[in-house]
């Protein structure tokens, strides 16, 4: 896999020292894989820079708002 830029383009969390998620471009990656996004868990993400536009505008306009409030993620509660 190509390298990546050295530093980050961005830092999610970025509070301790535990591997936090980070977005990076990889300008030598081929066009469709070129924006990486790690975790901190060892796994990572890879699209194009088209796909990471529309990810970042439909965060603008408000789909991922929800999501934001604690406790957004939790599973609902059953209805047994």
């Amino acid at each position: 896999m190509p390298e990546t830029s050295p530093e980050p383009i961005a830092t999610f969390c970025g509070k301790c020292d535990c591997g936090c998620p980070q977005l990076f471009v990889d300008v030598d990656a081929p066009e469709d894989r070129r924006v990486r996004i790690t975790d901190d868990f060892g796994q990572h993400v890879q699209m194009s820079e088209e796909q990471f536009a529309d990810l970042v505008a439909q965060a603008k306009a408000g789909a991922l708002d929800r999501l934001t409030v604690p406790g957004a993620l939790a599973p609902a509660p059953s209805s047994a």
